[in-house]
């Protein structure tokens, strides 16, 4: 047997021991993700898994609706904001506390300026885990 044809066949049995580990239940897989952004008077969804909808509550405060709910409240999410100019303003992403709603149908993040202060984003990316 050829080195090629040994690699070929070591590569399609690495693939098939890895395809039995990873499966949709596997908690490094994301349960959700959103990219989505302010602009032009609205919200604009670029792309997504498993999220219903982005609803803007005020400025820079967002409501994220899953299409399948969590199983509770233990699941992590990350965000992150883009600066809406090109001086290197910073966008971040965050819950304010125990008023912003976290529940198994969806969450409430805040998008802030670098001073704190709540700010919409064009591009605002988050990605769920559980």
């Amino acid at each position: 047997m050829s080195l090629a044809s040994q690699l070929s066949a070591l590569a399609s049995r690495i693939g098939n021991e890895i395809k039995g580990l990873i499966r949709p239940d596997h908690p490094g897989l994301a349960r959700a993700w959103v990219n989505f952004g302010y602009a032009n008077g609205s919200v604009q969804v670029r792309a997504a898994h498993n999220v219903a909808s982005v609803t803007r509550l005020a400025t820079g405060r967002y409501r994220i609706a899953f299409e399948t709910a969590m199983a509770d409240t233990g699941y992590c999410w990350v965000a992150a904001g883009r600066s809406n100019t090109n001086s290197g303003t910073v966008r971040f992403a965050a819950a304010r506390g125990t008023a912003d709603n976290k529940v198994e149908a969806g969450l409430e993040i805040v998008c802030t300026s670098s001073s704190g202060s709540l700010a919409d984003s064009p591009e605002i990316s988050l990605v769920v885990f559980r």
